[in-house]
C-alpha cells in the first residue's frame, strides 16, 4: 500500500508525505518539500514511527493528604482514587522514594514499565477535516497501551504531527513518552543543528559511535532541526501540553538523536526519567546549605502524565518541512510561539504571578541590593511587565511578629523597588497560609507591613494596626476576620493558590460560604497547567476550568489568575512551555513608587485574560439588549485552531457552544460575533483552543 498526501504550507511551500503499509507496519515512504517551481527536496525515505512509554504507578500525595485530614474528610478509596489525579508531589520512576512524601510507599521496581511502541495494522483511514488531512492505522501496542497511530497535516502549514492515540485499562497509571521516526539515511550533508541553552548553534554530523539510547539535547526552544536533502526537517514537541508540572524549568533534554548504524539515525522528542534540581545561591554557609537541600528536594517531585482508565492519550511530536536551512527553518518553526515570547499586545501589559525567589534571603546574605538576580532576566526575556513575588515561604521569619519579619520585608520591599523599571515591576506578594484555610496569595497596591500568625491559642498582646518606625503602620493578623480587615482597609486581593491540589487539597470549597470567600477581595483561584491529562483538548481542563465555573455559581465574580508556583529561574531554563499568563488591560506599567492600584483594579475587574502565549485576545466585549446579546472577540494564533466555546451558566447547570475552527488557517486571526440568549443566565465567558493544546480565556462576565 502507498499512500501519498500533498499539501501547501507557508511562504508558498509545497509539502508531500507518503505512507506505506507492510506486514503489519506502517511507514513513512518519503518526506519533501519544494519552492515552486524548484525541485522537491527529499528529507527522508523509508522511515518508521517509533515511541517508547515509560509507566509507573500514581500515588496520592502527604501534601494533599494534610489539608484533607484537618478538614476532617476520611480518605476512603473513592476520595484517594479521585484526589491522586491531582498530585503534585509524586515521582512515580523514584524507587523506592522518600519517606513521608507517597500513601502507599515504598516504590518497587516491578511497578515501572519500559514498552516500545509496536505495530499490527490491517489498513488505514484517510479523514479530512476542515483545512486538515488525517491518516491513521489501527492496531498499535506500547505495553499497557493499545490504540492507533496518526498523522496529521494542516494546509497553510508546514508543520506533520506524528502521534500515538491509545488507552490503557490499568488503574493509577501514571506515563511518560517518547517518540519520533528512525530509518533516516545518512549522506555527507547531514547533521543536526540546534542552539543550545545560551543560543549559541550546535551541529552532530553523525561522525561518533552507534548510540544505544536516544542522546537527549538540552535545545533552546525544545527544538532540533536536521539539515539534509537541501533541506530541513525540524522536530519538537507540543509547546505547552508536553510539559508536567514542576517547581522549577531547569530543560532536561526535550528531543534527541540517536545514531543506530554506519547509515541510519533516528530523531525525535522525549522526556527523560527524573528531575535535575536548581543550581543552589548562597554565600553564607547557612543559606548555601539550605538551598542545597531544596535543590535535592526536587528529586522527589517528577509527577509524569496522569492516563485514567480508558482515556485516549495522544503522545504526540511534531516534525516542521522546510526548503530552506536550519537556522532559516529555526526562525520559521519560532513564529509558532513568538520567538518564545509573550508578544507585546497594544493595551495589554503581561502579568506572572508565584515566584518563591527567596529575595529577601538573598539579598541579604548577598550583603548587597545591586547586582541583577537570574529571574530578573529570564522575565524580561520572555516579555514580562509585571511580576509578582512570593517571599516568606520557607525561608526569612514569615511568622514573627516583630522586628525579624519587619526588617525583612522591609529588604523586600526595597529589592522590589531596585529591580523595578520604566517596563518592568516586581510587585512584592506574600503566600500566608494562616487563616483562610489551604494556600493563598495576597497583593496590595503598595508595599504594606503586616504580621500574621494561625489561629493561636494565646494571641500575642498586639493591636490590628499601630504605629512603629521606621517601618509606619503595621497590621497584625491572628484570623480570618482580621485577615479580611486587612484586604479591605489597604485594597489588597486574595485567591486560592493551587486550589483543589497541593496544600489546597478540599479548598475553596471547604469555605466558599464563608465571609472571606464571598468578598470582593477574594478574587477567585490560581490557573497552572497541573495535572496534565494527554486526552484533555484543554489546559487544565478539570480542575481549573471546573473550579471556574463552580466558583461563579457559588458566588459573585471570581477569576482565575494564571500562575507559576516555581523556585529559581535561570536564563538557561526552558521557561516558556511551563508557564501561563495574564495579559492585563493597562496602558503602561505603573513605577513603582506610584503603587500598582491599577493593576489590581483591573484584575479585579476581571479586565484581562489568561493565555499560553500562542492565543491571543486583540479584543472582546458583549453587546445587544435585553435577552439577546452577542459575545464579540477579536484573536489572533499560531497553531493551527482547534475550537472555540461560549460558556455560560445559569448559576447550577454549566453549559457550552462549540465553535470549530478547523477550516481557519494557522498564523491567522479571526472576528467573533456570536448571538447568545441571556435569559436566565448568570455569567459568560469565551476561550479559544488550538490543535496543540494551546490556549486562551476571558474571565466570566456576570449578567445583569
Amino acid at each position: 500500500m502507498l499512500l501519498e498526501l500533498g499539501w501547501s504550507g507557508e511562504r508558498g511551500d509545497q509539502l508531500r508525505a507518503s505512507f506505506t503499509l507492510k506486514d503489519g507496519q506502517p511507514g513513512v515512504a518519503e518526506l519533501a518539500v519544494r519552492k515552486t517551481p524548484a525541485k522537491w527536496l527529499v528529507l527522508g525515505r523509508n522511515l518508521m514511527p517509533e515511541f517508547q512509554v515509560t509507566s509507573g504507578k500514581r500515588r496520592l500525595s502527604e501534601q494533599q493528604m494534610a489539608p484533607m485530614r484537618e478538614l476532617g474528610l476520611q480518605l476512603t478509596p473513592e476520595r484517594i482514587e479521585r484526589e491522586q489525579w491531582n498530585a503534585f508531589w509524586d515521582a512515580p520512576l523514584s524507587v523506592p522514594g522518600r519517606t513521608g512524601t507517597n500513601l502507599g510507599l515504598p516504590r518497587k521496581p516491578e511497578e515501572i514499565r519500559h514498552d516500545q511502541s509496536s505495530f499490527h495494522s490491517t489498513g488505514c483511514k484517510v479523514e479530512t477535516q476542515g483545512a486538515r488531512l488525517l491518516v491513521s492505522f489501527p492496531g498499535v501496542d506500547a505495553g499497557i497501551f493499545s490504540g492507533a497511530l496518526q498523522y496529521t497535516v494542516y494546509r497553510g502549514s508546514n508543520l506533520l504531527r506524528q502521534e500515538i492515540i491509545a488507552s490503557t485499562q490499568e488503574k493509577a497509571v501514571a506515563y511518560k513518552y517518547s517518540g519520533g521516526l528512525k530509518g533516516f539515511t545518512l549522506a555527507d550533508d547531514t547533521r543536526v543543528v540546534w542552539r543550545d541553552t545560551a543560543r549559541a548553534w550546535q551541529q552532530y554530523a553523525f561522525g561518533g559511535s552507534v548510540n544505544q539510547d536516544g542522546v537527549g539535547l538540552r535545545a533552546r526552544n525544545r527544538l532540533a532541526i536536521l539539515e539534509t536533502g537541501g533541506g530541513s526537517l525540524a522536530f519538537l514537541p507540543p509547546s505547552h501540553k508536553f510539559f508536567f508540572a514542576r517547581e522549577i524549568e531547569t530543560n532536561l533534554g526535550y528531543v534527541y538523536y540517536r545514531k543506530d548504524s554506519d547509515t541510519s539515525f533516528g530523531i525525535g522528542v522525549r522526556q527523560p526519567d527524573r528531575e535535575e534540581g536548581y543550581k543552589p545561591f548562597g554565600i553564607s554557609d547557612e543559606v548555601w546549605t539550605r538551598r542545597i537541600a531544596e535543590s535535592r528536594g526536587e528529586l522527589q517531585n517528577f509527577a509524569l502524565y496522569n492516563a485514567p482508565p480508558g482515556t485516549n492519550q495522544r503522545m504526540a511530536v511534531y516534525f516542521y518541512l522546510s526548503a530552506a536551512d536550519g537556522k532559516s527553518t529555526q526562525a520559521n518553526v519560532m513564529a509558532y510561539t513568538h520567538d518564545d515570547v509573550y508578544k507585546a499586545m497594544p493595551g495589554y501589559k503581561v502579568l506572572v504571578s508565584h515566584f518563591h525567589f527567596h529575595l529577601n534571603e538573598q539579598l541579604s546574605d548577598a550583603g548587597t541590593m545591586d547586582f541583577q538576580p537570574t529571574w530578573l532576566q529570564v522575565f524580561r526575556a520572555l516579555g514580562v511587565n509585571l511580576a509578582i513575588l512570593t517571599d516568606f515561604h520557607g525561608e526569612g521569619h514569615g511568622t514573627d511578629t516583630g522586628k525579624l519579619r519587619l526588617d525583612e520585608q522591609k529588604v523586600y520591599f526595597e529589592g522590589s523597588r531596585r529591580f523595578s523599571d520604566k517596563d518592568f515591576l516586581a510587585i512584592p506578594g506574600e503566600e500566608p497560609d494562616a487563616n483562610f484555610g489551604g494556600h493563598y496569595m495576597f497583593v496590595f497596591p503598595k508595599p504594606v507591613f503586616f504580621t500574621h500568625l494561625r489561629k493561636p491559642v494565646d494571641p500575642p498582646n498586639q493591636p490590628f494596626s499601630e504605629n512603629i518606625p521606621p517601618y509606619g503602620k503595621v497590621y497584625h493578623t491572628t484570623t480570618a476576620t482580621n485577615e479580611l480587615d486587612l484586604l479591605k482597609q489597604e485594597n489588597g486581593l486574595v485567591w486560592q493558590t493551587h486550589p483543589r491540589t497541593k496544600g489546597s487539597a478540599g479548598y475553596p470549597d471547604a469555605t466558599k460560604d464563608t465571609a472571606f470567600f464571598q468578598s470582593d477581595r477574594f478574587l477567585g483561584g490560581s490557573f497552572q497547567s497541573l495535572p496534565v491529562d494527554q486526552s484533555e483538548k484543554r489546559l487544565c481542563e478539570v480542575r481549573c476550568l471546573g473550579l471556574l465555573d463552580d466558583m461563579n455559581n457559588w458566588a459573585g465574580p471570581k477569576y482565575m489568575i494564571s500562575e507559576g508556583d516555581t523556585y529559581m529561574k535561570y536564563p538557561d531554563d526552558e521557561t516558556y512551555g511551563q508557564l501561563v499568563v495574564n495579559y492585563v488591560k493597562l496602558a503602561k506599567v505603573p513605577r513603582f513608587d506610584e503603587g500598582w492600584d491599577p493593576v489590581l483594579k483591573a484584575m479585579r475587574g476581571g479586565e484581562y485574560y489568561n493565555t499560553s502565549g500562542e492565543v491571543l485576545f486583540r479584543d472582546w466585549s458583549i453587546d445587544g439588549s435585553g435577552d439577546h446579546r452577542f459575545y464579540n472577540a477579536e484573536i489572533e494564533w499560531t497553531f493551527p485552531p482547534e475550537f472555540a466555546e461560549l460558556v455560560w451558566s445559569d448559576g447550577k447547570t454549566v453549559d457550552r457552544k462549540l465553535i470549530d475552527m478547523a477550516e481557519l488557517a494557522p498564523l491567522s486571526s479571526h472576528k467573533f460575533r456570536i448571538p447568545f440568549d441571556a435569559a436566565g443566565k448568570k455569567w459568560v465567558r469565551f476561550a479559544v483552543w488550538d490543535s496543540a493544546g494551546n490556549g486562551a480565556l476571558t474571565q466570566p462576565l456576570h449578567l445583569k
